[in-house]
């Protein structure tokens, strides 16, 4: 458990150092810190363990601190001092390779990131975004290099981009690799296999659900996820990838655990590259693979440890995400679901509660419990209705993701065979879209709250002084049965 300090401390001293230019400050502090408790335990510390065992998790996360520290401020300053931020309000010829398929934004507009490969000629690098017409653009994949002409700006969030890049020209369009192209193949071949099988609403939803791809999803339909707070499902997140090893790993007793623990890694693997292997895939598939392995190996307890290592590492490869509202939730979600999922079924199971109705209330009401004042914080809402309305489609969502990345597996070879198993999740999916129109149609569903800091503080606090109250009124509960029982006998 001392890994969990360190990996706040540098989760908190990265996410300064990239909006701030205090890198060097904190790195300053954490080492005063650092040495401060060294010398405290060195003199203090003969005769009580607890103030050293304090004194090691203090230390560690001090000087861990201090290196993240110091890294995000480098990385800050080489941000700053990029070629490119003297290129401000200029036009240049630029080439980049998209890490994401397009996204469409309307009006015949789309946006992706990537990096930066050349400018005006000079090998170059840095993390870009970049707004284009769909005209010319269209048919960008990730990987596949672009060359034209962009005007520059300067970018809007402090997340290590070193510039915005408004397309301004046609594009020249490079080849991307044979690995990305044959993604990509599965993914036009998925998402045309279920038009051909499915009504409009639910072959637009379905690539969604199973691959991340919302481009043809309509925006009522998204407003309506929104409202009903079933927006997560429509992204790819750890979720997708423990049902979808947990279904591989199914076959153990036929097979072996040895070789389905391979299987699901190899099925790990593919999904990554189909989905796209992007910072937000790889992220939710850390954490996938976390919430899996605690679910089949039952060590609970280890995985707090193995979830913040994560976290250092993820930090120390993509540093960007100590600032991105997407791996803040996939790791508090992560942690709810491995802290106090487990035992707040185990009650309602003790309680004569059906297993999987327990499981399914306690992970959507720890997942909403971390997760909401985030949400508030990004979206500016809370979804009442949330935690019901994913406990009413939450038997659904394992049978759409199986079935829909078995077809995905399967339609580059067989498209009859993919269009038979898509078919089988119509049912799941008119049931879905329904729960989340009949959800959203419910006046005061969601309520509009304070974004940014306040609705962190707001919606935290409500939701601290809920559980507190909670907690209370069981324990009364629990001590006016016990003299009630006392009495009796």
């Amino acid at each position: 458990m001392r890994l969990v300090p360190a990996a706040l401390t540098a989760w908190v001293v990265t996410a300064a150092g990239i909006t701030w230019p205090v890198g060097a400050v904190l790195a300053a502090v954490c080492a005063v810190v650092g040495l401060g408790w060294a010398a405290l335990a060195r003199w203090c510390g003969a005769g009580r363990p607890v103030l050293r065992t304090t004194a090691v998790a203090v230390i560690g996360a001090a000087l861990i601190g201090a290196g993240f520290a110091l890294a995000a401020a480098m990385r800050a300053d080489a941000v700053r001092d990029h070629p490119v931020a003297r290129q401000i309000g200029a036009v240049a010829t630029v080439t980049v390779t998209p890490g994401e398929d397009p996204r469409p934004l309307g009006s015949g507009r789309l946006l992706f990131r990537g990096t930066l490969a050349e400018l005006n000629g000079a090998e170059m690098t840095g993390s870009v975004v970049v707004f284009a017409p769909i005209t010319g653009f269209g048919d960008l994949m990730a990987g596949q290099p672009a060359r034209f002409k962009a005007r520059i700006s300067r970018p809007a969030r402090h997340d290590l981009t070193v510039g915005v890049l408004n397309a301004t020209g046609e594009p020249v369009l490079g080849r991307a690799s044979p690995l990305q192209r044959a993604a990509r193949a599965v993914r036009t071949r998925f998402a045309a296999a279920a038009r051909d099988v499915l009504p409009a609403d639910q072959a637009a939803i379905l690539p969604g659900l199973v691959l991340g791809d919302t481009s043809t999803v309509s925006a009522g339909t998204t407003a309506q996820f929104r409202t009903a707070g079933l927006t997560h499902l429509t992204a790819v997140s750890g979720a997708n990838v423990t049902i979808v090893c947990g279904a591989v790993l199914l076959s153990a007793g036929v097979i072996g655990p040895r070789i389905a623990v391979g299987l699901a890694g190899v099925a790990l693997m593919a999904f990554v590259v189909v989905v796209q292997p992007s910072a937000s895939v790889l992220r939710a598939a850390l954490m996938g693979a976390i919430a899996l392995v605690a679910i089949v190996s039952a060590r609970r307890r280890q995985t707090i440890p193995v979830l913040a290592a994560t976290v250092l590492g993820l930090l120390i490869l993509t540093p960007q995400l100590a600032v991105d509202a997407g791996f803040a939730l996939s790791v508090s979600a992560t942690a709810a679901l491995v802290v106090l999922a487990p035992g707040w079924s185990a009650r309602l199971i003790a309680r004569g509660w059906p297993r999987p109705l327990a499981e399914a209330v306690c992970i959507a009401l720890a997942a909403q419990l971390v997760t909401a004042p985030l949400v508030a914080a990004i979206s500016g809402r809370f979804s009442v209705i949330s935690v019901i309305a994913n406990v009413a489609v939450a038997v659904v969502i394992p049978p759409i993701t199986v079935l829909g990345t078995a077809a995905a597996a399967v339609c580059w070879l067989w498209a009859p065979a993919a269009g038979l198993l898509i078919r089988f999740t119509g049912p799941e999916l008119w049931w879905l879209l329904n729960v989340a129109s009949v959800a959203a149609e419910i006046p005061g569903a969601a309520v509009p709250v304070p974004s940014g800091a306040a609705g962190v503080a707001t919606v935290g606090g409500v939701t601290l002084v809920v559980v507190l109250l909670w907690r209370w009124v069981s324990r009364r509960r629990g001590s006016s049965s016990a003299r009630r029982g006392r009495i009796v006998w």
